[in-house]
């Protein structure tokens, strides 16, 4: 039996400082041997540069590195710029999304859907980039109903999608669902399931409510009964995302996508818990 595959998120850090610890936190990591590093991109493309250098960086490093990138209020002049850059600095991974349009910004660009930026990346570069896309088991918050959004990630797997990494979530079910109704539609490629270390509470639940992530009553509760002891939380949550990782492992998931936040230790915890870290 192979052993399973992991993946890490990052965010482009904004302060000098924040750069140091994402230093320390990516060579924490890079020890895992993992699949690859991905970096996000703001909203409208906020974060282009920062991400670039980030990227870049890593890739320096002899750890592939997958660029997040978003379409919304962009032109396709944009991301052949952006992706010829790439391809010149050695990135053949790309994390391709729709993203969320600037506030303010009233104009969703050349590109509507991230399925059109996934055809677009193909017809300019035909198969050098291998693309991830994102999943979205418990359904896409703007999404009208399961079988639209099913329609929707089955148009980017169509339009040449490589992988797949979900957003995350605390219900094992609504995964293998997802997946099955994947196999059922014939759609092959390997699925990333997505994992949110539990730190804090009012943090999840701010990015819960943001991009559509249910958190469990029973789970809900039982955060909210630790008040201000950041250490239960922490204590309670390793517990519960340990066990989330080893159901989804042992129910096939090929491999576990991280939401670091910048940080090691939350992830270093749940997969020495899960006896995948050398020690």
């Amino acid at each position: 039996m192979s052993l399973p595959q992991f993946s890490f998120e990052f965010y482009p850090p904004k302060t000098p400082e924040g750069a140091v610890n994402l230093e320390a936190v990516q060579t924490q990591l890079a020890a895992l041997n993992p699949e690859f590093f991905s970096v996000t991109f703001g909203a409208g493309g906020s974060t282009r540069d920062k991400t670039f250098e980030t990227v870049v960086a890593i890739q320096k490093k002899g750890i592939p590195a997958a660029p997040h990138l978003s379409c919304v209020a962009s032109t396709k002049e944009n991301i052949c710029t952006i992706l010829n850059d790439y391809k010149n600095n050695g990135i053949s991974k790309i994390v391709a999304l729709r993203g969320d349009l600037p506030s303010g910004m009233m104009s969703a660009g050349e590109f509507r859907y991230a399925n059109e930026l996934v055809e677009f990346i193909r017809a300019e570069t035909g198969d050098y980039f291998d693309i991830h896309v994102a999943a979205y088991p418990e359904v896409h918050p703007q999404a009208a109903n399961f079988n639209d959004d099913f329609k929707n990630f089955k148009r980017k797997v169509d339009a040449g999608a490589n992988a797949a990494v979900t957003q995350y979530f605390y219900n094992a079910p609504a995964y293998f669902h997802f997946v099955e109704q994947c196999q059922k539609a014939g759609i092959t490629i390997p699925i990333a399931a997505g994992i949110m270390p539990i730190t804090q509470y009012s943090q999840l639940f701010r990015f819960s409510e943001m991009c559509g992530a249910d958190i469990p009553r029973w789970l809900r509760k039982r955060l909210e009964s630790f008040g201000d002891n950041r250490d239960a939380v922490q204590e309670f949550g390793l517990e519960v995302v340990s066990k989330l990782c080893q159901e989804l492992l042992d129910g096939g998931a090929p491999s576990l996508h991280f939401y670091t936040m910048n940080q090691a230790a939350p992830t270093l915890a749940i997969l020495k818990n899960l006896n995948l870290t050398q020690n």
